[in-house]
């Protein structure tokens, strides 16, 4: 039998008389009435501490990461960068909560989690320069290249994943996704896609309350955005995504649970985007500084500082030491994006198609006469 022959056998609904399949419970797919929380609780205790440090590194080392590629962004060495700063323990939860064989489905505000994962911090911006559509090689590092067209890759991480079950291999496949992603079909086929085949598949959506300018009020009218993997037949969750204990334990169960046949899971974690949109966004239009001081009070990084120090977890050497770590990236990142980047035009036309299209090959060719006549005409 394949995962699909039961699909082809047909019942009489459950609440029909004659019934042959009981009605599938909608209670225990629906989230909890808060978000999920382990920092400032009893249960933080009882987490491993060597994790928590390297939570705690990792989002240090985010938020200069933020910084610095910021600042790029407004020296014109980088064309355009769509912070994650106030959302970085999503990102370095996400990383952490994958196997090494695990996939990783990124956004393009995902650069974060794609350097957490171990992809080279300034391959992992190869798109955001305008250099390369990816700068990174994505079966190497298990990472699809990061993704502008909204939820366009949650469908790619059910294919994958439910084609990796299907060799045989315990793949599980993460797709991260914005508040304004959950309004594209795309993401609504994924999961019912990921529903029906059971696929091996966890969907983090990064609630930070806009879509660019416009409000989660205006996007959706339901209770969370978590309440809608019970109309697709998986569990919700919501968490916290400032909290990064919380959002790397609801990851890890997701993952482990669509690994060992569980299906796929849709996680809500409630977090903020304290920059603009992007560099071309002016933010201020659409929200005010009130809005963004109270999330300031919620930031990821100062609530693991103060709770791992309660806890004796965390003295002045080791933030020092977190703190000279993300110095060094940060000063990496200005060296290496001093210099322009040596780039042959003709790459335009590799990994388009397997074999060429004529139309492919016409624009290759007249390039290539550009370009020479162009060598030609500075060689005089």
């Amino acid at each position: 039998m394949t995962v699909l022959d039961h699909r082809h056998h047909t019942a009489v609904p459950g609440w029909l008389p004659g019934a042959t399949a009981p009605r599938s419970e909608p209670a225990p797919l629906l989230p909890d009435d808060a978000p999920v929380r382990l920092l400032g609780t009893p249960a933080l205790e009882k987490y491993d501490p060597v994790l928590l440090r390297e939570l705690y590194r990792r989002l240090v080392v985010g938020r200069r990461y933020n910084q610095q590629a910021t600042t790029l962004t407004k020296q014109g060495r980088l064309a355009v960068y769509p912070a994650s700063t106030g959302q970085e323990a999503c990102q370095v939860a996400a990383a952490l909560a994958l196997g090494e064989r695990d996939w990783l489905f990124p956004s393009y505000r995902d650069t974060l989690a794609v350097v957490s994962r171990g992809v080279d911090p300034l391959e992992a911006l190869t798109l955001l320069r305008g250099n390369a559509h990816t700068g990174y090689d994505p079966i190497a590092t298990r990472t699809a290249p990061l993704c502008t067209p909204l939820a366009t890759q949650a469908p790619h991480a059910v294919g994958l994943a439910h084609a990796a079950r299907l060799n045989g291999d315990p793949v599980v496949a993460l797709a991260l996704l914005g508040d304004g992603g959950t309004s594209e079909g795309d993401f609504h086929e994924a999961l019912n896609f990921a529903a029906v085949l059971r696929a091996p598949v966890v969907f983090l959506v990064q609630n930070n309350g806009y879509a660019i300018s416009v409000p989660l009020t205006a996007q959706s009218a339901a209770p969370t955005l978590a309440h809608k993997a019970v109309g697709y037949g998986m569990p919700g969750r919501l968490v916290d995504g400032n909290d990064a204990p919380a959002v790397h334990s609801v990851l890890t169960e997701a993952v482990e649970r669509a690994r060992t046949g569980g299906g796929p899971t849709l996680v809500e974690a409630l977090t903020y985007r304290v920059e603009a949109h992007t560099n071309a966004d002016d933010a201020t239009r659409y929200r005010d500084d009130t809005e963004v001081a109270a999330w300031r009070e919620h930031d990821p990084v100062l609530l693991m500082e103060r709770h791992l120090r309660e806890l004796g977890l965390l003295d002045d050497a080791l933030v020092q030491e977190a703190a000279d770590e993300a110095e060094a990236l940060a000063a990496r990142m200005r060296a290496e994006f001093h210099a322009d980047a040596e780039l042959d035009p003709m790459s335009l036309f590799a990994h388009v198609f397997a074999e060429p299209t004529p139309q492919l090959l016409e624009q290759a060719a007249q390039l290539s006469a550009e370009l020479a006549a162009e060598a030609e005409v500075h060689d005089r």
